[in-house]
Order: C-alpha cells, then sequence, then structure tokens
C-alpha cells in the first residue's frame, strides 16, 4: 500500500490510477486482472519517478532502460523471468496507449520494443537404462493388456513416434518383415513418413498381434486400429498416455510423475544423436519440417558429453 500511495502523488501515478479504473469498471477486468497490471505498472511509475521522466516525456530509450532492468533488478526490485518480463511490457504498451487515446501523451513508447526471448526448452529424455526398465514394467502381468502396452511402447521408442501417430495406425500401417519392417505415420498435416522398426518392437507388437488383440477385437465391431481398449475400440491418445505414466511410476523411475507423451520421442531422438546419427537423418525420422526443431536435441547431447569430459578428462578442472 505504501508504494501505491507513493506512486499516486505523481502525475505518473494519477495516470495509472485512471488506467486501473478503466481496466476495472469500463473494461471489466477481473480484480486479479487488476491487481496484476498495478503491480507490473507501480513498479514502472516508481522508476519514472526515480529518473525524474516525466509520463509526457518517456521515450522509447526509457522502457528499454526500464525491460533492462526488470531482467537484472538494478531498479532495486526482483529479477523477472523473460515470460515475467514480457508480461509487464504488455502491460505498459496498454497503459502508454491508454495515454494517448485520454490525450496525456501523443505517442507510445513502448509500441516497437520486443520482449525478451525465453529460452528453448531442453527436450526431457531419460537414459537407456530406465528406457528398458519402462518397457519391462509395461509388460509386467498377465492378460491383453501387459501385451499391448508393451508393444505401444516398444513400437514409440524405436520408431519416435507421436503418441497421436500410434493410436492412429492401423494394422495396414505396419511390414514387420523381418530385416526391413517399417511402419507408415501420418504426421502433422496428414504427412505421410516412413520409418524402420527395430528388431524388439517387431517381436512385441507380433506377440500382441497374435495373443492378445483377438481377444480385444472380439469385444467391440471390428476395427483396423492396431492399438485397441478393453471395449474393442482405438485406444485414445489419453489411454495411451495413462499406460506410460503408469509404467513409469510401476518402474518407479525419477521424476515418474512428469513423464509425458513425448517422452519415448525425445529420447529416442537424443538416443540416436548420442549414437552418431545424423541431424537431418533425425529430423525425417521424427518428421520435423524443419532442420532448426531437431537441432534443439543436439543441444542435449553436447550438454551430456561436456558433463562426461568434465568427469573424466584429469585437466577438465584446475
Amino acid at each position: 500500500m505504501a508504494m501505491t500511495a507513493a506512486v499516486s502523488e505523481s502525475a505518473a501515478g494519477r495516470a495509472l490510477q485512471g488506467y486501473l479504473d478503466h481496466l476495472a469498471i469500463e473494461r471489466g477486468s477481473s480484480p486479479n486482472t487488476v491487481a496484476a497490471y498495478r503491480r507490473d505498472l507501480t513498479r514502472y511509475v516508481l522508476f519514472l519517478d526515480a529518473t525524474q521522466t516525466d509520463l509526457a516525456e518517456v521515450q522509447t530509450s526509457d522502457v528499454e532502460l526500464f525491460v533492462e532492468a526488470l531482467r537484472t533488478g538494478t531498479d532495486g526490485g526482483a529479477v523477472l523471468a523473460p515470460g515475467s518480463t514480457a508480461r509487464s511490457l504488455a502491460a505498459l504498451r496498454g497503459w502508454h496507449k491508454f495515454c494517448v487515446e485520454e490525450r496525456l501523451t501523443t505517442s507510445n513508447p513502448a509500441l516497437g520494443i520486443r520482449p525478451p526471448s525465453r529460452p528453448k526448452r531442453l527436450p526431457k529424455a531419460i537414459s537407456t537404462h530406465d528406457v528398458e526398465l519402462l518397457l519391462e514394467a509395461a509388460g509386467a502381468g498377465e492378460g491383453p493388456g501387459p501385451l499391448r502396452d508393451r508393444a505401444l511402447l516398444e513400437l514409440l521408442y524405436s520408431t519416435g513416434a507421436r503418441i497421436s501417430e500410434a493410436v492412429n495406425l492401423d494394422v495396414d500401417d505396419l511390414d514387420l518383415t523381418r530385416g526391413t519392417a517399417s511402419v507408415r505415420l501420418f504426421g502433422k498435416g496428414s504427412k505421410e513418413r516412413v520409418v524402420p522398426v527395430g528388431t524388439y518392437a517387431v517381436d512385441a507388437v507380433e506377440a500382441y498381434l497374435v495373443l492378445a488383440r483377438p481377444a480385444l477385437v472380439s469385444t467391440g465391431r471390428g476395427t483396423p486400429a492396431i492399438f485397441l481398449n478393453t471395449r474393442g475400440n482405438r485406444l485414445s491418445r489419453q489411454s495411451a498416455w495413462a499406460v506410460l505414466r503408469t509404467s513409469a511410476e510401476r518402474a518407479k523411475l525419477p521424476g515418474a510423475a512428469h513423464v509425458s507423451p513425448h517422452t519415448l520421442r525425445h529420447s529416442f531422438a537424443t538416443h540416436l544423436l548420442s549414437g552418431g546419427a545424423d541431424v537431418r537423418v533425425v529430423q525425417e525420422l521424427l518428421g520435423h519440417a524443419s532442420v532448426t526443431t531437431t537441432q534443439i536435441y543436439t543441444m542435449v547431447t553436447a550438454d551430456a558429453l561436456r558433463e562426461v569430459y568434465i568427469q573424466s578428462h584429469p585437466r577438465a578442472l584446475g
């Protein structure tokens, strides 16, 4: 409250209060939204007051200095992550636009400023050992369920397929010929690609098709889908995700609660690149439109190599 009171004494503070009233009354913004705008813009007004910058004289360079302060905390406030900084900048744009419309200022100095780019999130992959534990856990138990679950996860890891691509597979999309086994996948935009299938996955899928799928399909009306639920219908993406999550918990993997549908896809790409595969080959296998997307995985393997180097080289660290 002391911060708000100090701000309200300045011209910028009064303009800010007018904007907050506008948000609450004329635009019907929620109390939480208004509070967030108040918090972000109060810091900005205090920054302007501290630099003795009048609202009508704010330049683009002033806004850039404030954005830098958000990033570094040089104004005495908390250091904000790129996402929070972008949110604050959006609030600034909205307020300056309001000031122009109310003829308090003549231009919007925040209009052309781009928020700081967010760091690329590195995909999470699990180790080959954890993949083995996951697959063994999926196939544990009796009945058609474990055979289906093992086949599903083996195929996901063997091909790098998206989980939606796997559940949409029909029997005719699979060629399990030994030595040349492959699967036809339909990715984003129905773009088709053919991906090799490894021996372990071939064995698991064949066991499921022979020993489990007939029992499952008999409970429904007949479907060409490979992976079926207990009612004989095509397995849903949500159910396939549950198979993965349950198997991760059963295998007691570290961070099992955070295992996602893309975990095996990420692991597939990371392990291929770690084994020496060319990034453009991995791009084709994953069905990425741009190699730039695939190159994110090279950052993962580079980090792993660096860690091994530091741990292993006698003169890596002084």
